[in-house]
């Protein structure tokens, strides 16, 4: 089954067209998204003298919504429902590869009467007066060209995390956020909690400051582990599902035989499709410092570890250290990032709730873990050292008796019951700005590419944060953009 949709004769259609949907630029993209003229839903688009699209259209706060979402299974159909619960939008369409694949058939049973496609190309093609908003909830590799061809259309955008699997994919997403008007959000769902209004208070109450060093983990198995480190190709091609359009899950990606290994989550571990624990888990965890401490963009990314170095898939373990520099006030700061089942971080006396493994000295006031930690961050600041989990938790204060020299009133903090989801539609309808736009989860998803690149070629990368330029390694510069997109799909790159 190559695609569902409102007739077979409109898909055959759509796929005739979309060769040339980008073809006449931007003036073409302008007269596909204009509404008809009695159709009102809010402030009205903003276009320069050449009618390029300059603001979107918002959606007036009595109207719900108009959402597409591109990616129906797994993550991709948790946002819908999600969304969809809110009770601020109005599913219109659902598009998916694989439609009618078994991760789909729950979205596809609790919408049985939308118009479903297997192409976004098409979708747009036919419905890009119907939709205000697109969810991304496709494998890492397959965010770029979806969102880009959206918000090109004066479509808001949820994209998922992390952003884009290349730093250069993340610059053209900031770029084009501007350049379009839209409203942005990154899937980074613990970021509209109270660690968001923790940190941002904490910081400017001067509880969180001077921080020099920080060490972030996520020491869970993943889909890799136990994989064969030794292998130097892909594996052999097997025969496509019925339900499943592999050339346009391919997308943007150079060409590869289908297999199972590459679909339904498995992606994650390849290189050419992913970006491993640290893209998976590191927006959920690094998200807080990385935005109220400022620290934008490293200068020096090292590998410090890195246990069954493979350039196809992800390593078994990887400790990377990231060095930011000094940013006004705030002193230079060590990231170091563990990720592998037995690679933990030494943490500091007093953490509580893990054993220890006495076989290991202690060192400068930190001990060895005997079990695994659960995912998360240790902060130490100049009178304080914090530590914290993933997604929404909030820090403590390490050891509880430091935290009772403080009063109540310094750390209190602002509540906000809005979800991420509720955020992103809200500022659709311009009620609210949202947590994680681009122009702060762009940069962090850039720090994520850097790490990968040093995972990747196994060795140190010394990095101009002003030319974003990688300066002492040529292969791993040029993988700042990765190898060049397929014929067709080079479009979606003009478009910022």
């Amino acid at each position: 089954m190559k695609q569902i949709s409102t007739s077979s004769a409109s898909f055959a259609s759509a796929k005739k067209t979309r060769r040339h949907f980008l073809k006449d630029g931007l003036a073409t993209l302008a007269t596909i998204s204009i509404l008809p003229s009695h159709v009102i839903r809010g402030q009205s688009e903003l276009r320069d003298k050449d009618g390029k699209l300059v603001r979107a259209r918002s959606v007036v706060p009595s109207e719900r919504v108009r959402l597409a979402c591109c990616g129906i299974g797994n993550q991709g159909g948790s946002d819908l429902r999600a969304m969809h619960q809110t009770g601020l939008a109005d599913i219109v369409a659902l598009c998916d590869v694989d439609m009618g694949g078994a991760h789909t058939l729950k979205s596809l049973k609790a919408f049985p009467d939308l118009p479903k496609f297997q192409d976004f190309r098409g979708m747009f093609d036919q419905m890009g007066d119907s939709i205000d908003a697109v969810t991304v909830g496709t494998p890492d590799f397959s965010h770029f060209p979806i969102a880009m061809l959206a918000m090109s259309m004066g479509k808001h955008v949820y994209v998922e995390k992390p952003l884009t699997r290349t730093f250069q994919e993340s610059e053209l997403l900031m770029r084009g956020a501007k350049k379009y008007g839209v409203v942005t959000q990154m899937g980074n769902q613990g970021h509209c909690q109270d660690n968001y209004y923790q940190f941002k208070t904490w910081v400017e109450k001067g509880i969180i400051q001077d921080v020099r060093e920080i060490t972030a983990h996520m020491n869970g198995g993943r889909r890799w582990h136990g994989w064969d480190t030794s292998m130097t190709a892909f594996p052999k091609g097997q025969t496509i599902p019925d339900t499943l359009d592999w050339d346009t899950w391919l997308m943007t990606a150079q060409h590869h035989d289908y297999h199972r290994d590459f679909v339904r989550g498995q992606w994650r571990c390849w290189y050419d499709f992913g970006m491993g624990a640290l893209g998976d888990w590191g927006a959920h965890i690094m998200d807080g410092f990385h935005q109220f401490l400022d620290l934008g963009l490293p200068e020096e990314v090292t590998p410090i570890r890195i246990d069954g170095h493979n350039p196809l898939i992800f390593p078994q373990a990887s400790t990377l250290e990231f060095k930011f520099p000094a940013r006004g006030k705030m002193p230079a700061t060590k990231v170091t990032w563990y990720d592998g089942k037995e690679n933990h971080p030494m943490v500091p006396e007093g953490y509580g709730d893990i054993k220890i493994n006495r076989d290991v000295n202690p060192v400068n006031g930190r001990v060895m873990p005997a079990q695994e930690l659960p995912a998360g961050k240790e902060i130490y600041g100049k009178d304080l050292i914090f530590k914290g989990h993933s997604h929404g938790s909030t820090l403590s204060v390490i050891p509880k008796e430091k935290a009772a020299d403080l009063s109540t009133d310094l750390l209190s903090y602002p509540r906000n019951t809005t979800n991420h989801y509720e955020n992103f539609l809200k500022a659709c309808q311009g009620l609210e700005t949202t947590l994680s736009p681009f122009e702060v989860s762009a940069p962090l998803s850039q720090v994520f590419c850097l790490g990968v690149i040093a995972q990747k070629f196994n060795t140190r990368l010394k990095f101009d944060r002003h030319n974003k330029q990688i300066t002492n390694h040529a292969l791993a510069n040029h993988w700042l953009k990765g190898a060049s997109p397929r014929k067709e799909w080079e479009e979606f790159y003009r478009l910022a």
